[in-house]
């Protein structure tokens, strides 16, 4: 049975594996602070029903308080050790079944495996505060093996610490004009897919939120990632298939077992 993903926009998939839903990093907003949505339309109801959704970390783009808000009750989530103390707003969502976890963790959703996995990011709540918490990545194995990055720059051991997987969900751009550190752009996101070597790869995290008056910066840094990466990883990753799916699109990918 094939491992279906859809892309919702920014870092936000659902994950169908054996009969289990995983939503990442939900983010169901029009306007965040000084982003607004710029392609894509918001997400549907359909897109808040998952079993368990799965938190990278704690900045306001993947880890969004209203978002979470709007998961059905008993939903479970996983998210980064350290963040109810350090989002006080998750404290409040008492509906969800909230799990703290840190990499080398592992937990059950229905036949899923879920394994969470490092990541190279700023794990902190901006602005900057005192708390501090792991920036992670998740890898659900049932059917298939998927991983989902999060935010992530290259790190060593990066395909031993990760696994062998089939499907790899990585970010490849972001919500500005310039990527930081802690970041994948499309080059570094090919040699990451060069490195873990799946069977297919879905580009995520770029071409949804963009800063309000910059639609004239740089805006090939907006559009265009998504393309690149699929150009840059067809050189260095000949044998990955990649999908570049539009918001709201699904794709069901293929695996080894």
């Amino acid at each position: 049975m094939p491992v279906e993903v859809t892309w919702w926009g920014h870092a936000t998939c659902t994950v169908e594996d054996s009969g289990t839903r995983v939503l990442t990093d939900p983010l169901f907003a029009r306007r965040l602070a000084h982003l607004r949505r710029r392609r894509g339309a918001l997400p549907p109801p359909s897109a808040w029903r998952a079993d368990i959704a799965l938190v990278s970390h704690l900045h306001a783009d993947h880890l969004h308080v209203p978002s979470l808000a709007r998961l059905a009750p008993g939903t479970r989530l996983l998210v980064p050790r350290g963040a109810p103390r350090t989002v006080p707003g998750l404290r409040r969502l008492s509906h969800l079944a909230v799990t703290e976890v840190r990499p080398g963790d592992e937990t059950t959703a229905g036949e899923l495996r879920i394994r969470v996995v490092p990541a190279r990011h700023d794990g902190r709540r901006l602005p900057l505060g005192p708390h501090r918490s792991p920036a992670l990545g998740f890898v659900i194995e049932g059917e298939g093996r998927t991983y989902f990055a999060g935010d992530t720059a290259l790190f060593d051991g990066m395909a031993e610490r990760v696994g062998p997987v089939d499907v790899a969900l990585l970010p490849v751009g972001g919500w500005g004009p310039y990527l930081g550190e802690g970041h994948l752009d499309p080059g570094r996101a090919a040699e990451a897919l060069a490195q873990l070597a799946p069977r297919s790869a879905v580009p995520v995290h770029y071409g949804t939120y963009w800063p309000i008056g910059m639609d004239a910066v740089r805006p090939h840094e907006f559009h265009t990632p998504g393309e690149e990466f699929a150009r840059l990883a067809a050189l260095r990753a000949p044998g990955v298939a990649v999908h570049r799916l539009a918001h709201g699109e699904s794709a069901r990918l293929e695996v080894a077992r």
